[in-house]
């Protein structure tokens, strides 16, 4: 996907949250690159606005630890790193398991529905050979599970998911890479045993399936990250 692809023009008015609020979109959708640097001008370019707007909304998202800041002053997507991925995937299953297990006595029948209707609509969406397919599917999985997390009801917890989803991005794109190289189970199976356990009230049962598809992604990445280490090793003692 090129980057005009990813990025979406912004208009005039609270311009500065604006183009905020898109660079965050597409790191959450994981539009980016692990160690990518993000270069103001070409981001301000795309964006179709000045260079000060941009330059904030990059500092803004530095704090967020969702960039790092470089010594010569560039940024960049954090790279892969597995002591950051484990503690992103414990993080996410912690608090993310929690706000299912608030959501489950609150969901109705609507709620299941929109749910399901979700899920085929992301399945539809892998089949696609639509180019824009990565960015359609990731926001699809994005509504399927804040569906569930708003229903639990709580403005506290709803900002760290989103901190954590933004933090995540570089993973969730770097596991969708691998998982399309080694047809894995289908990225929508655990979406569908969540429902399912929703569905029953069977509270262990949702957390079980909400932890498995949030550690697919990292599991992948991990799975790759072994394999290129026992790759060097073999060629260092070669």
């Amino acid at each position: 996907m090129t980057r005009r692809g990813a990025l979406s023009p912004v208009g005039r008015e609270t311009l500065h949250d604006r183009v905020y609020a898109e660079l965050r979109r597409s790191l959450i959708h994981g539009m980016f690159d692990a160690g990518e640097v993000l270069r103001i001008v070409e981001l301000a370019e795309t964006l179709r606005t000045s260079t000060m707007p941009v330059r904030e909304a990059l500092g803004r998202l530095v704090s967020e630890q969702a960039l790092e800041a470089l010594p010569n002053r560039s940024v960049r997507v954090p790279l892969i790193a597995r002591e950051r991925l484990d503690d992103l995937a414990r993080a996410r299953c912690l608090i993310e398991g929690q706000m299912t297990a608030l959501a489950l006595p609150n969901l109705s029948k609507d709620d299941f529905a929109r749910l399901r209707a979700l899920t085929v609509a992301c399945e539809e969406a892998f089949r696609s050979d639509d180019p824009d397919k990565a960015h359609r599917t990731s926001e699809l999985n994005h509504d399927f599970h804040f569906a569930v997390y708003r229903a639990a009801g709580s403005a506290v917890l709803i900002p760290i998911v989103e901190s954590l989803w933004l933090q995540s991005g570089p993973y969730v794109r770097a596991a969708a890479q691998i998982h399309d190289e080694q047809r894995d189970i289908p990225a929508t199976h655990y979406h569908w045993e969540l429902i399912e356990a929703l569905e029953r009230g069977d509270r262990d049962g949702s957390i079980q399936a909400l932890t498995s598809d949030i550690t697919r992604s990292f599991r992948l990445i991990r799975g790759r990250l072994d394999a290129e280490d026992a790759e060097q090793r073999t060629e260092a003692h070669g």
